[in-house]
């Protein structure tokens, strides 16, 4: 049994999931959601009959604020944190990611995202490209799948499949949209993700931002549309020098008429905001070109 869980991130209600999945060894949970949104999921929790400690296995999609950011909490206790191995270092020592993201984020940091501690290393359990993972009478598959992020997974669980970012951002009957923060960004890497995903030949996708997904081929055929219309948009604007600041709101516009004009509503521009800022893609997506470039590739 799958249910999904509402952290009502901001007060936004379908911006941010996690999932609750019954097995015969107790409930695990997909994505931890962040820190700022624990109240929501010890309610949430508690709807299902379940406390917080009764937790004791969390696998991360990848470790970005929105998704692991409440993992700490979960690991102190007891619970094992399943992850991508390149994301466990920062999540053992969350230190220099909590310091990077406050300089971004400066005092909204602590309303947006909460607290983020350290979690022991011998909690924290990495997980190769198509390694398995059996908890009770379900079976995990990790496929790494990168492009949103180095560190991604997506979560295989039978015919579904939990997606984090990589299966983009679609809230109701509105578009999927690509969400695109620094550092990672990589458009090649992101397409090469969705035919991993193609090939699963899975009947269900969940997404983080959010719910389920069984239209799958047309989901990613328009996801593959939107992020190369984003990163088009972005690319000449760059390269004829035009800064980040003066780009944001121009982009902001953009993504807004293109969401109004495919029917979603105020509400929903705002839940797909909160779910996905305009201002990260933009930061992302121009690392992306400035690192082609750097590469001599165009």
């Amino acid at each position: 049994m799958i249910h999904i869980l509402d952290l009502e991130f901001q007060g936004i209600d379908h911006a941010i999931a996690s999932f609750l999945i019954e097995t015969s060894a107790g409930p695990v949970l997909i994505e931890s959601g962040p820190y700022s949104t624990f109240p929501a999921m010890e309610s949430a929790l508690r709807q299902h009959g379940y406390k917080t400690s009764d937790i004791q296995h969390v696998l991360l999609t990848h470790i970005h604020f929105d998704h692991a950011g409440a993992a700490w909490a979960f690991a102190k206790s007891g619970a094992k944190i399943y992850l991508h191995p390149f994301g466990a270092s920062h999540m053992e020592d969350p230190t220099r990611l909590y310091e990077s993201a406050s300089r971004i984020y400066g005092d909204q940091m602590g309303p947006l995202w909460g607290a983020m501690e350290k979690i022991p290393g011998d909690q924290l359990i990495t997980l190769g490209h198509s390694e398995q993972l059996t908890i009770g009478d379900q079976t995990f598959t990790a496929l790494h799948t990168p492009g949103h992020a180095q560190h991604h997974i997506a979560w295989e669980l039978g015919e579904v499949i939990f997606t984090g970012d990589v299966a983009g951002v679609k809230i109701g009957a509105g578009p999927v949209v690509p969400p695109c923060p620094p550092p990672d960004i990589n458009l090649e890497d992101w397409n090469q993700s969705l035919d991993i995903l193609l090939e699963r030949k899975a009947k269900t996708l969940y997404l983080t931002h959010y719910g389920q997904i069984t239209q799958i081929d047309s989901h990613i055929q328009e996801l593959r549309a939107m992020l190369t219309d984003w990163a088009n948009w972005i690319k000449p604007k760059w390269e004829s020098g035009m800064a980040a600041d003066e780009m944001t709101p121009l982009f902001s516009k953009y993504t807004a008429d293109q969401l109004s004009g495919l029917g979603v509503s105020a509400h929903g521009a705002k839940q797909y905001e909160a779910a996905n800022p305009s201002w990260m893609s933009v930061a992302g997506l121009i690392r992306y070109w400035k690192k082609k470039n750097s590469q001599g590739q165009s």
